[in-house]
């Protein structure tokens, strides 16, 4: 059951969605070079960026992971917040590999390597993260289309036709407007959402109460709750993969690093981090209280599989009409924010750096333009696709972990050793690729094999992702020096 009214909430999801694509449309008239389409001209100033950065990684399927990490491990869930927002800061302040990537005025992240380990590292690099990235993103429909079904009251039978919308709506505006229309919804979308959040976490406290809550938090789960050091809750193994993920994701995940190549300049590029990261805690927080929310007032029936829908079965049964309708529209909001983002930036990848053997730099900016968005709405295709199909098992969180190291280990392995290790080469870059993509990818598919599912869940996702960043590591080293020790 729902407070869904559709004669006062659906005119304000309505009014919200048609004013957004407007506005995306809008900026089309702006975009004139290929640079204007992926990398905004790179023009972007410091509070655009911030804005445009917080908005785009908190989309439905962010919020919806983070409020599940909330209903089952309790304040402990917000550890990949915390360890992300440090590392963001401290890239930020520091520059550390931002700083020589935007001095370069690369398009992307493999175009930087190019010049430290060749064409076909650059080529191989921009396959991975492609693969990586679409995998990561594939299911973002679904848990956008589950949210909505459950919030709004559909037939889950209709699931289909609600993530279909959801993604004509996005590939709209940014088939058409690309980065710069981005950049205009993200500023909107991010003004909704922190309004609807801040009021959907006021309604709780009052309703529930925040000292009530905790008491909840502490009857259930207990001290792990407040502390994931504590007992196996959480668990050790965890808050290391958080820890590689948090550094890894900051300096090469593509759609974080796209406002960074879109800065002005290296002063602003810093900014934006600097000023971003807080941002990146607060989304894992907000959630997490409303997760916590859930628990309080569904208790523990939410189990498994089933765990992530406790927040939006809250908010359906809590929000009164009018409300209901706000947040739904920031959840739109959000979602449409990362789903935008995400398809430029693995269409900047695919055309820049996949696709440089064909095109070699010469095509005409109208030409280039018109490829990429042909690879935009074929992504927006693959992407409903693999959404109706692929069956998400554990939490989401796990998932996205998983699928963001396929490409996240190697990659930040590579920009390290290319920004500050002279005797990095070719060798090690390969050797870094493959085994980064290898393991994880090898998890996705041997878990899922009933000869080996036991064995490889008895290893657990967090071991085998900590291992991916320590081994690709190794490969790095050990190929470089091979390689160094046969030619002399």
């Amino acid at each position: 059951m729902t407070n869904f009214n559709f004669f006062i909430d659906g005119p304000i999801v309505l009014i919200y969605l048609v004013g957004t694509i407007a506005a995306g449309l809008w900026a089309r008239k702006y975009v004139r070079t290929v640079a204007d389409y992926l990398v905004a001209g790179r023009s972007v100033n410091l509070y655009l960026g911030i804005a445009s950065l917080a908005a785009t990684e908190f989309g439905i399927a962010t919020f919806m992971a983070n409020a599940e990490l909330g209903y089952k491990y309790g304040f402990a869930g917000t550890t990949p917040g915390v360890t992300t927002a440090i590392a963001m800061f401290l890239v930020g302040w520091t520059g550390f590999c931002i700083k020589p990537l935007r001095d370069q005025q690369a398009m992307t992240l493999p175009e930087l390597f190019e010049n430290k380990f060749g064409k076909w590292v650059r080529w191989g690099s921009g396959v991975v993260i492609v693969l990586g990235g679409l995998l990561n993103m594939g299911v973002f429909l679904r848990m956008g289309g589950n949210f909505l079904t459950v919030v709004c009251g559909f037939d889950m039978a209709y699931l289909e036709i609600v993530m279909t919308v959801i993604l004509i709506g996005v590939a709209i505006y940014t088939i058409v407007g690309g980065m710069l229309s981005v950049f205009i919804t993200d500023y909107i979308q991010f003004i909704f959402m922190s309004v609807g959040l801040i009021m959907v976490i006021f309604l709780l406290l009052i309703n529930f109460g925040w000292f009530e809550m905790m008491n909840t938090l502490d009857r259930e789960i207990g001290p792990p709750a407040f502390n994931p050091f504590i007992g196996d809750t959480y668990g050790f193994d965890r808050i290391l993969l958080d820890c590689c993920l948090a550094l890894a994701s900051v300096l090469t995940w593509q759609t974080t690093l796209s406002r960074v190549l879109s800065a002005k300049d290296t002063k602003t590029a810093k900014g934006i981090y600097i000023g971003t990261s807080p941002f990146f805690l607060v989304r894992f927080i907000l959630p997490a209280i409303i997760g916590i929310a859930a628990l309080h007032y569904f208790g523990p029936v939410y189990t498994g599989s089933e765990s992530i829908f406790a927040m939006p079965y809250l908010m359906a049964t809590i929000l009164p009409v009018g409300l209901l309708g706000l947040m739904v529209a920031a959840m739109l909001a959000a979602d449409m924010s990362t789903n935008s983002s995400y398809m430029i930036a693995w269409s900047s990848v695919i055309y820049n750096d996949i696709m440089k053997p064909i095109h070699k730099g010469l095509w005409s900016d109208k030409k280039g333009i018109m490829w990429n968005r042909i690879l935009v709405g074929s992504i927006g295709i693959f992407l409903l696709l693999y959404g109706l199909w692929y069956p998400l098992e554990g939490d989401l969180w796990v998932y996205l972990q998983v699928t963001g190291t396929i490409y996240l280990a190697s990659m930040s392995v590579l920009l390290i050793a290319a920004c500050y290790w002279k005797n990095a080469n070719n060798w090690g870059a390969t050797a870094a690729i493959v085994t980064g993509c290898v393991i994880p990818l090898g998890y996705l598919i041997f878990k899922e094999v009933p000869a080996t599912m036991d064995a490889v869940n008895a290893i657990g996702p967090y071991k085998i992702g900590v291992s991916t960043y320590i081994l690709t590591g190794v490969a790095m080293w050990l190929g470089s020096i091979l390689k160094i020790k046969i030619k002399n």
